[in-house]
């Protein structure tokens, strides 16, 4: 192998008496998945560092983590939408990959398997990926939130039409930041939770790696901010970026005021216009929750109970600010077609299309949660202006 200095990905960092290889990959590149390989294979360094968090290095050395998950406890836990979100990115991955003929994070994978093989230690690095999407998360309002659902959905579809050339150019690119670019364009604080605060994080983590020579291998979209915060020295605040953000006052405010405003309107329907007035406005409240959230579960397929359990809750959680009609909907479907160990071996090539979601027991209860939850959120907008005008 020539040397790798001459290779611009690879860079070579001092810091604290620490020897740093940094390499920047692609995560589907057949290329970045040799050139991993064959720098720790000549470096033998003591310690390999790599874009992983804990729990994703742990599924690469526990192929069977599926069996683990507990679909029940992860709705109750409301852990569902996280999960979709994670198993949709996961999709656009692991397509490319697959269209390529690499493994999804087959540098990652070299960059574990090679250190073992020098007797390296292996760091994961990199902040958990729900903390990541859950900083996302409670930064985004409820358009944001939709649009950037059904962009990840579409990511699915359109992995379909990339090419090699485009995959060796996504090299300058965070996988998370190439497929929501959209939505960073018009709310900045993405960029900054993606990219910047994970830079952060890495080059904390990959500084502070015992040992005297580090292989460190990371998205090529990182490397700039992690070279700058080796060499400037900056200190991270690892515990800061590991928190998730309490949900902003607005949230915690409105999550009681439409329960209370919903309810001040049927009285003032009762009141002000008399009986006939204020029991529309009660059918108006339940038919546009109902309907709605109706739709949604009939949207991801869901089974005649959970939609009938859906359009029955929506108009009764929405004045909960403590349930959600989606996670009633979510139990009742997976009690009416309970998960089976064969879909939860079959989580990893059903999400290789937007079929495969639907089809699979599991992901389709995570689709039943999200999509009976938004149609109850639409139904409760629709619902609102509609009996204020009763009123007028």
């Amino acid at each position: 192998m020539k040397n790798f200095k001459e290779n611009k990905m690879v860079h070579d960092i001092s810091c604290n008496g620490k020897n740093i290889i940094l390499i920047g990959t692609a995560h589907v590149s057949k290329q970045s998945a040799k050139l991993v390989k064959d720098i720790i294979n000549k470096e033998k360094p003591d310690t390999v560092c790599v874009e992983l968090c804990k729990t994703r290095l742990d599924s690469i050395e526990n192929n069977d983590k599926w069996r683990n998950m507990d679909i029940v406890k992860i709705i109750k836990e409301k852990k569902a939408l996280l999960l979709l979100m994670n198993l949709m990115l996961a999709s656009f991955q692991k397509k490319i990959a697959e269209k390529f003929d690499v493994k999804p994070g087959q540098e990652m994978i070299n960059a574990v398997n090679s250190a073992r093989e020098m007797n390296s230690r292996i760091i994961p690095c990199d902040r958990n990926i729900q903390i990541t999407l859950s900083r996302i998360w409670r930064s985004l309002v409820i358009w944001e939130k939709t649009k950037l659902l059904f962009q990840l959905l579409a990511s699915i579809i359109s992995s379909n039409e990339i090419t090699e050339k485009e995959i060796e150019e996504m090299k300058q690119e965070d996988i998370l930041k190439t497929l929501l670019s959209d939505v960073k364009k018009s709310h900045p604080i993405m960029k900054k939770v993606l990219i910047d605060e994970r830079d952060q994080y890495l080059a904390e983590k990959i500084k502070n790696s015992p040992g005297h020579k580090i292989v460190a291998v990371v998205g090529a979209g990182h490397v700039p901010g992690i070279k700058k915060h080796i060499k400037d020295d900056l200190k991270t605040d690892i515990n800061r970026l590991n928190a998730i953000p309490p949900r902003g006052n607005i949230s915690k405010i409105l999550k009681w005021l439409i329960p209370g405003a919903i309810l001040f309107l049927l009285l003032a329907g009762f009141t002000i216009k008399g009986k006939n007035a204020g029991t529309d406005m009660i059918w108006l409240w339940i038919a546009a929750n109902g309907i709605f959230a109706g739709l949604g579960a009939i949207l991801a397929f869901a089974h005649p109970l959970t939609i009938i359990s859906s359009i029955l809750a929506a108009p009764l959680t929405s004045l909960n600010p403590m349930i959600a009609a989606g996670w009633i909907s979510g139990l009742v479907e997976v009690f009416s077609r309970k998960p089976k160990i064969k879909d939860i071996e079959s989580i990893p090539y059903d999400i290789l299309s937007i079929k495969g979601f639907w089809k699979n027991n599991i992901t389709r209860v995570l689709l039943v949660v999200v999509f009976t939850n938004l149609g109850s959120t639409i139904g409760t907008l629709t619902a609102i202006p509609l009996m204020i005008k009763i009123i007028n």
